[in-house]
C-alpha cells in the first residue's frame, strides 16, 4: 500500500454516514413501527398503515413484505412487541364487518417469525364508543403484555359532554385473554382529536416492573405509574410539562402533526439505572421553530428535570415527528426525528440524536442520504419508531416525496457513529472515498490539525471488521491520502463503513463496492 500526504485543505459536506434501506413503497405506507428480537438481532418486525407488515432476517438490509387480515378488520395504527420466545405481536385498530369502525384494540400474534398470523383477541369493546391510538409494551420479566390507548365517547365530536379518556388493558398470558380496562388519567380530554383531547400514552416498563406511561392533554404532558402491575394507578397524575401551543400544531407541507411524548426506562443496570425520560416536540420557541425536547426523572417520575433540547441547530428551524427508545445493553438513548436545518423550503431530512450520558448531551446525525418534500394533500402519519439493542439502531421513517409514499430504514452500527460532536468541531476530518462507488483501487482522504496517531480500519454493515489498513500509524499535520487495492484486503461487493480512530475519538464514512 502506497501512502501520499498533502498539504492541503479541503471542505466536508453535510451527508449521511448511514446506508438507507426503502423497506416499501406499496400500499401508500405510512405511521411505521420496527422492533428488533433480542435473542437474534439480525430478526426485525417492522409495520405501516393500515395492514402492512415487514420481515426481515439479515438486520434491516432485505425486507419480506405481507398484509395482515383478521376478522376483526385491520384498521391502522400499527404497535409491535417480539417476547422472550421471538414471537410477533402485531396491536392494531379494528374495522370489523360485523361491528363498527374502531370498536375495539386487536392484537393478532406471529409464532413463525411473521409468515402467519393467528385471527387474533381484543379488547376495549365497549358499545358505540371509539378505541384509539393503542401503544403496548412487555415485561420480559414475567411476560405481561400492557396496553394504552384513547377512548372517545364519539370520535371527532364537538360536543362538549363528550370525553376521552386514557385506557389500559394488560395480558398475562401471552395475548390470549385480557383485562376490563380501567381509566388512568384524572383530566379527560374532549373528543375532537386535538390538543384539548388526551392522547398519545406510550407506556415503558422500570427496574423492579413498574408501569410508566404519559400522554398530552388539556394540561400539557402529564404521568401516571403502576408498582402493583396496574392493578392500581396514582389517583392524581403528575405534570411534566407544558406544551405552548398544544399538542396538535402545523408544519408546512405536513397535513397534521403532533407533538405526543414519548416515555422509556432506563433498565440496563448502568448508570443511569432507573432514570425514566420523556421525550416529545412542541412550539414553545415560535410557530417556524419546532424543537424537540427530553425530560428526565431520577425518583419514579414523581419529579422532572428542566427541559433538555435535543436538537442542536440554530433557532428557526422545524423539528417533528419523534420518536426513542434506549439500548438496554448499554443505556444509550437514541432519538429520531423530521429535521429542516440544512433548507431553507419544506425540504426534510432525518436526524439522530444519541446521549451516552443520561441524556444531558446530544450528538445529531443526519441519517437519511437525500431530502424529501412533502404535499399537504398525501397523507404523513402521525410518528416515526426506532428500535436500538446491543449496538444495533434501526429507525424507521415515512418519506413522502412527487406524492409518493415510502418506508425507510437506516443501517446503523453504535460503534460505526462518529463520537466527536460533529464533522466541524472534529480534531481531524474525514472525506469520502474516491472513487465512489469504490474500485479495485480507491482513496481515502484525511485531515489533521496536529501530528497524530492514526488507526484506519473496515467494517462491514453488522459491525464485523473486515480490513485493518493501520494501527496507529503517525501521521504529520495536513491532508493524507492513502490508496487501497481492494482484492489485497478481501473486500468483495457490498456495503462497508471505513472508521479513522484517534486517541478516543473515531469518525466513519460509508463505503460502496459494486
Amino acid at each position: 500500500m502506497k501512502l501520499f500526504s498533502y498539504l492541503l485543505l479541503f471542505t466536508i459536506t453535510t451527508q449521511a454516514q448511514f446506508t438507507n434501506v426503502m423497506i416499501s413503497n406499496q400500499n401508500v405506507p405510512n405511521e411505521p413501527a420496527i422492533v428488533i428480537d433480542p435473542n437474534n438481532t439480525n430478526i426485525m418486525f417492522a409495520a405501516a398503515n393500515i395492514n402492512n407488515y415487514y420481515v426481515s432476517n439479515d438486520a434491516g438490509i432485505t425486507w419480506s413484505k405481507n398484509t395482515l387480515s383478521s376478522t376483526y378488520g385491520v384498521w391502522g395504527d400499527p404497535s409491535l412487541l417480539v417476547d422472550n420466545s421471538s414471537n410477533f405481536y402485531f396491536f392494531h385498530l379494528s374495522n370489523p364487518q360485523s361491528g363498527s369502525w374502531l370498536d375495539r384494540i386487536v392484537c393478532q400474534k406471529s409464532t413463525d417469525n411473521g409468515l402467519s398470523f393467528n385471527n387474533g383477541t381484543f379488547f376495549g369493546l365497549n358499545a358505540a364508543k371509539d378505541q384509539d391510538k393503542e401503544w403496548a409494551q412487555i415485561d420480559r420479566n414475567n411476560g405481561n403484555i400492557y396496553v394504552f390507548w384513547t377512548e372517545f365517547d364519539t370520535y371527532g365530536s364537538t360536543n362538549t359532554t363528550c370525553k376521552t379518556r386514557i385506557l389500559f388493558s394488560k395480558s398475562t398470558d401471552n395475548s390470549q385473554t385480557w383485562s376490563v380496562p380501567v381509566a388512568v388519567n384524572e383530566v379527560d380530554g374532549n373528543c375532537m382529536d386535538d390538543s384539548l383531547t388526551v392522547e398519545g400514552a406510550v407506556p415503558t416498563i422500570g427496574v423492579n416492573g413498574e408501569i410508566y406511561v404519559s400522554w398530552a392533554g388539556p394540561n400539557g404532558i402529564v404521568f401516571n405509574r403502576s408498582t402493583d402491575y396496574g392493578n392500581t394507578w396514582l389517583a392524581q397524575e403528575v405534570l411534566v410539562s407544558n406544551m405552548p401551543g398544544g399538542w396538535n400544531f402545523n408544519i408546512p407541507g405536513i397535513d397534521r402533526a403532533n407533538g405526543f411524548p414519548i416515555t422509556v426506562c432506563d433498565i440496563s443496570g448502568g448508570v443511569n439505572n432507573g432514570a425514566i425520560y420523556i421525550n416529545w416536540t412542541d412550539q414553545r420557541n415560535g410557530t417556524d421553530d419546532t424543537d424537540v425536547w427530553l425530560k428526565k426523572s431520577t425518583d419514579n417520575g414523581t419529579t422532572w428535570s428542566a427541559p433538555i433540547r435535543v436538537n442542536d441547530d440554530g433557532v428557526g428551524n422545524q423539528q417533528f415527528f419523534t420518536w426513542m427508545d434506549i439500548d438496554q445493553t448499554n443505556g444509550n438513548i437514541y432519538i429520531v426525528f423530521y429535521d429542516r436545518r440544512n433548507h431553507t423550503d419544506n425540504s426534510t431530512d432525518v436526524y439522530l440524536a444519541r446521549s451516552t450520558d443520561g441524556g444531558n448531551s446530544f450528538q445529531n446525525i443526519l441519517i437519511s442520504e437525500t431530502p424529501f418534500i412533502p404535499t399537504s394533500n398525501v397523507f404523513f402519519g402521525d410518528y416515526t419508531n426506532i428500535a436500538a439493542h446491543n449496538g444495533i439502531i434501526r429507525p424507521i421513517w415515512n418519506r413522502v416525496h412527487n406524492g409518493d409514499s415510502s418506508i425507510w430504514t437506516a443501517l446503523i452500527n453504535d460503534n460505526a457513529i462518529a463520537t466527536t460532536d460533529d464533522y466541524f468541531n472534529a480534531n481531524y476530518e474525514l472525506q469520502q472515498n474516491y472513487p465512489n462507488p469504490a474500485k479495485e483501487e480507491t482513496y481515502i482522504s484525511f485531515k489533521l490539525k496536529k501530528e497524530e496517531k492514526v488507526s484506519l480500519e473496515i467494517y462491514n454493515l453488522l459491525g464485523e471488521k473486515k480490513a485493518v489498513l493501520f494501527r496507529e500509524k503517525k501521521f504529520l499535520f495536513g491532508k493524507h491520502i492513502v490508496k487501497i487495492a481492494l482484492s489485497e484486503n478481501k473486500l468483495s461487493q457490498g456495503v462497508y463503513f471505513y472508521k479513522i480512530k484517534i486517541g478516543n475519538q473515531t469518525l466513519s464514512k460509508k463505503m460502496i463496492i459494486k
